[in-house]
């Protein structure tokens, strides 16, 4: 018998819509992958598919994590337990671009972990710049997470766009994994909310078949979203967006983030 799997992929749209200084909003349809890192063998039997080798579609370990040959999942497991979270042998999902034709960049990367009994207890928010950075929040789940949609907040500390000051707050209200999905983060200044960015999706199962469709219906889709990254920078530049300092990023790969909202090491 063929049980099906927790991975999937969403299709739906990335939007974005920046307030302050200069009103600029865009919206492009995406399918992003939901990978359950348990069933890397199962989706690596797949024909278009391949796990750390080149194929149409591919996941390589390193693309996510510290970057090395470490299996994800031991380096996920590694980074909750160094943090005081204790998830047993919980599923860990990650909501990610896969690399098409051996290219992928993923803004935004969230690890959605589990426990034994199937709760989610922290979601890990890996974000990446167009400089070759990355660096991660870690949240766990507080106790008013009970509802179907999981608030969270953390204080930016990764320089990520160059037209956004780092004095900035991200106020995430998120839908965990099921046939829909929604992640939205506001982000903030002392002025008030600069910027909201948005994915949401619905759920579709992975075969041979349905990677093909995909393919065809969102060709080349990974490149678009480095085209787009650039294109978008060259309007906001155009309506008079200036660059702002870039900081060293944080020693620290991993930022844990209490109740409050207070980023601690």
């Amino acid at each position: 018998m063929i049980t099906v799997m927790n991975s999937c992929f969403y299709r739906g749209e990335v939007m974005h819509h920046r307030m302050r200084p200069h009103k600029h909003r865009f919206i492009y349809k995406v399918a992003s992958w939901l990978i359950d890192l348990d069933e890397m063998d199962r989706l690596n039997s797949m024909t278009l598919f391949s796990h750390n080798r080149f194929n149409l579609f591919s996941f390589h370990d390193r693309d996510h994590g510290d970057g090395s040959g470490t299996p994800l999942k031991e380096q996920i497991r590694n980074i909750l337990h160094q943090h005081g979270i204790n998830t047993g042998n919980g599923l860990i999902m990650l909501l990610c671009y896969p690399r098409i034709f051996g290219y992928v960049f993923n803004p935004l990367s969230v690890f959605y972990c589990y426990d034994e009994q199937n709760n989610l207890q922290a979601i890990l928010y890996e974000v990446s710049n167009t400089f070759g950075q990355r660096h991660s929040y870690l949240i766990p789940i507080s106790d008013q997470a009970s509802s179907s949609i999981v608030r969270q907040n953390c204080r930016k500390v990764f320089y990520v766009s160059p037209f956004m000051p780092m004095e900035t707050d991200y106020q995430f209200r998120m839908q965990p994994p099921g046939e829909k999905i929604a992640v939205c983060i506001r982000q903030s200044g002392e002025e008030g909310p600069v910027l909201d960015a948005t994915f949401t999706g619905s759920r579709h199962e992975i075969s041979n078949t349905s990677l093909l469709k995909n393919f065809l219906r969102y060709p080349l889709m990974t490149f678009k979203v480095i085209a787009g990254i650039h294109w978008e920078a060259l309007r906001l530049w155009r309506k008079g967006m200036r660059l702002q300092p870039r900081p060293d990023a944080p020693a620290y790969s991993v930022s844990l983030v209490s109740d409050k909202g207070v980023t601690v090491r």
